[in-house]
Formats: C-alpha cells, sequence, structure tokens
C-alpha cells in the first residue's frame, strides 16, 4: 500500500461535500476515526451490492440464452474494470450526506482505501498504467465451443484481442475497406486458441497511454511511468512491481523506451489519417 497516493483527480469541493467520514488517502483501518470507519463501511457495503447486482443481471442473461436455447453455442466473456478507482468526486444530481448510502440522493467513489484493498498485490489504482490499474481476470465460457471446464489460463491477453476474438468465432472477416478507405491492420490477436492451449497466443509488445502514464510491456518486461522517469520490471518474478530495475538495465529500459515512442508516433499518424486537408494537423 502507498500511503501518499490519494485519488488520481484532487476535487477539494467533492471531499467537503462528501463529510467528515471521507479520507482521501489509503490509511490503515485502525487508524480511521469512528466516523470515517462508518462511512467507509457503508461505501463498501454498497459497492458489495453492486457487484451482488451485477451478478443477478448476468443471471437474467444467462437465463434467456437458455431459454432461447442459444447457451451451449454463446461465447461468453467477463472481465472487470481496469483496476479498482481511487477517485473521489460528485457527480449527476449531487450529493446529499443525510440520504441513505446508495440511494439516489448520494453519490459514493470507492476511495484510495478500499481501491488498495481490492487492488492488492497490485501497485496503484484505475487511471494509471502500473498492474493495479490495468490488469483485469477474463472468465470465456463457451460449452460448445471449447472442453475446458473451470481450467485456469496464465495467458496475458489485452481487450485489443476480444475483437479479433469476436470475428473468428462469428466467422466474420474484417472488412479491409469502409467508405473506400483502408481498414488499418487489427492490433489484436484472436484468443480462440488459448481456450484449448495455454500460452498458445503471443503479442510482439502492449502497449498503453492513459493521461501521460505510460507503458509497454515486452516478454516479462514492463516499462512503466506515472508522468515522471521510467520505471522498469520483471513481471515474470515481481508481478507487484516491487523493485524498479531501471538503473540495473539502462539498455533495456533504452530499447523499450523506443519502441514505446515508435508506437506513438504510429497510433498519432493513424489517429490524424482521415482529417480532411484543411484541418490543423
Amino acid at each position: 500500500m502507498q500511503r501518499d497516493v490519494g485519488p488520481p483527480y484532487y476535487f477539494p469541493d467533492a471531499l467537503r461535500q462528501l463529510g467528515d467520514g471521507e479520507i482521501n488517502r489509503p490509511f490503515p483501518w485502525p487508524e480511521l476515526t469512528p466516523a470515517q470507519q462508518q462511512f467507509q463501511a457503508a461505501k463498501m457495503a454498497v459497492h458489495a451490492a453492486m457487484v451482488d447486482r451485477m451478478d443477478q443481471e448476468i443471471g437474467r442473461v444467462v437465463q434467456q440464452l437458455k431459454a432461447m436455447g442459444a447457451y451451449e453455442n454463446t461465447l461468453i466473456l467477463f472481465a472487470s474494470d481496469n483496476g479498482a478507482s481511487a477517485e473521489i468526486m460528485v457527480r449527476g444530481d449531487g450529493h446529499d450526506p443525510a440520504a441513505p448510502a446508495g440511494s439516489p440522493g448520494t453519490f459514493l467513489c470507492l476511495g484510495p482505501g478500499w481501491s488498495s484493498a481490492c487492488n492488492t498485490p497490485f501497485r496503484l489504482h484505475k487511471t494509471w498504467v502500473h498492474e493495479g490499474g490495468i490488469a483485469t481476470p477474463l472468465i470465456a465460457h463457451w460449452p460448445a465451443g471449447f472442453s475446458a471446464r473451470g481450467a485456469l489460463r496464465t495467458n496475458v491477453a489485452h481487450f485489443v484481442d476480444v475483437v479479433p476474438t469476436v470475428l473468428e468465432v462469428a466467422r466474420v472477416e474484417k472488412p479491409k475497406t469502409i467508405r473506400n478507405l483502408p481498414v488499418p491492420a487489427a492490433p489484436g490477436r484472436s484468443l480462440v486458441q488459448v481456450f484449448t492451449t495455454d500460452g498458445s497466443v503471443t503479442h510482439d509488445s502492449l502497449w498503453w497511454w492513459h493521461e501521460d502514464n505510460r507503458a509497454i510491456r515486452v516478454g516479462d518486461w514492463k516499462l512503466v511511468a506515472t508522468k515522471g522517469p521510467w520505471e522498469l520490471y520483471d513481471l515474470a518474478t515481481d508481478r507487484g512491481e516491487s523493485h524498479n530495475l531501471a538503473g540495473r538495465h539502462p539498455e533495456k529500459v533504452k530499447e523499450l523506451a523506443t519502441r514505446w515512442e515508435a508506437q506513438a508516433a504510429q497510433i498519432r499518424e493513424l489517429a490524424l489519417t482521415d482529417l480532411p486537408p484543411s484541418a490543423d494537423r
């Protein structure tokens, strides 16, 4: 737990509106006042209720698939969000401190304390691109499509792999052009083979850039930064990103940083490709 790391955005007005029970740092539970403990416990109760509600609604979808006779031959992919969120904010119709927790008159974020607990043993939170902000499990269910039942796969994948996977399952070929413009090559790989054999799908690299938080992973090496200098980790032995190896392997930092910059340049070029000639580039 990084006690000095709070929300990715500082909204002091929201913090005041939420009241004395809210905290913007992940303090240990015994250090909280009784009022803070009560407020934080209520927030987790709301969060747990949300997860339960999600389970119930997914169950309704499954029941409908069964009623349609489509359950056995439907690929279901379920993943959580990209790490728990340390955000503290008030949106929508605002927050009424007198309203029951979780009611329409309230707005409660998980916050850095519970986010740290949820993301353990990974570092940081959603918005950042350390493992706590990008790592998520994936559940795949397709009885007619693969024989594995309750099996674990350790294959590294990315959300960019979902579209190629769905296209292969649906036996649909990705169009080569749209409106007479060439369609860029898909960055992802189909995961269909992984459903049968663990480790069967690999990537040359995986790349992130979110609000100046940057990372690239090549094999088990991961280069990552939080708007500052690069850090280097060997995820094969340090998935929690506890031991920064940048000082010991400057050549690896340079190599991966060069690859990160090259991909950033490619994405910039792709983003600007369809602009009209008169647009400001």
